[in-house]
């Protein structure tokens, strides 16, 4: 592994920039490539096949870019493509999955929420995933129907976008959950509104700083974590550049189009 390439980040959209971030704050000598494939978002009404086609196409992107680890900053890409990414690739391969282990072992009322897209819920890792940890525990699944479009528009604080949130949790109040898990890397952009509509002693659960913490245990792994600052980071979108501007607004990093 050469030390010196950049972590490779994709996802369906803008939303893995919160990944994004969790990585940068963790490992800020580092190098980081974005790739906001928005034109194909959301992956979550996609099929399995071209969740896998899509997952394949922006791994070897990276790859040839000069990455030397990927980051699978979709829930939908990890839980649907992760097995065939990394039997595709040699290069190391991290995933996101909801934290469902986390806020099961911590509930007290041992009822749990989970927001995610219809990919992921659907996905037979995911399912495994909260068999093993979920048996004593009662799981509100709800599909996060409209939640990604919403903020691939930017429209993450608009008011339609609280009241599609409102609708969409009534069944986790109802059963009055403690924990709420994030399993899409774009809902961390909608906690300050969960905030505004949950209760206070809910406590609302991302993947974002364990897989930042997994990215630098691997580099540790290879030797290959960097010792001097790298280049800074670059972000590439194949739709909206001042979308993704907005989500990564420091000037210092490099936002710019890419056909791909």
């Amino acid at each position: 592994m050469n030390a010196t390439g950049a972590i490779g980040i994709f996802d369906s959209g803008v939303g893995g920039t919160s990944i994004f971030k969790e990585i940068h704050q963790s490992l800020p000598l580092e190098s980081c490539i974005y790739l906001a494939d928005s034109i194909n978002a959301p992956y979550g009404q996609k099929s399995k096949e071209e969740i896998i086609r899509l997952s394949k196409k922006n791994t070897e992107l990276l790859i040839k870019m000069g990455c030397k680890i990927i980051v699978v900053a979709c829930n939908t890409a990890t839980t649907n493509a992760i097995t065939e990414l990394r039997e595709s690739f040699n290069t190391p391969i991290i995933g996101i999955e909801p934290a469902i282990k986390p806020a099961a072992l911590s509930s007290q009322k041992k009822i749990i929420g989970i927001l995610a897209t219809k990919g992921t819920l659907s996905s037979e890792l995911f399912s495994k995933t909260s068999e093993l940890y979920t048996q004593d525990v009662e799981v509100v699944e709800v599909i996060g129907k409209g939640l990604v479009e919403a903020i691939e528009a930017g429209k993450e604080y608009h008011t339609e976008t609280k009241k599609l949130l409102r609708s969409l949790l009534a069944p986790m109040l109802a059963k009055e959950i403690d924990y709420l898990v994030l399993g899409c890397s774009h809902y961390p952009y909608l906690i300050p509104l969960l905030q505004e509509i949950l209760p206070p002693e809910v406590k609302i659960i991302d993947s974002g700083q364990a897989v930042a913490q997994q990215t630098k245990n691997i580099l540790a792994t290879y030797r290959a974590l960097v010792t001097k600052p790298q280049n800074a980071p670059k972000f590439y979108t194949n739709k909206d550049v001042q979308l993704l501007r907005h989500f990564v607004p420091n000037p210092k990093f490099e936002v710019s189009y890419l056909d791909f």
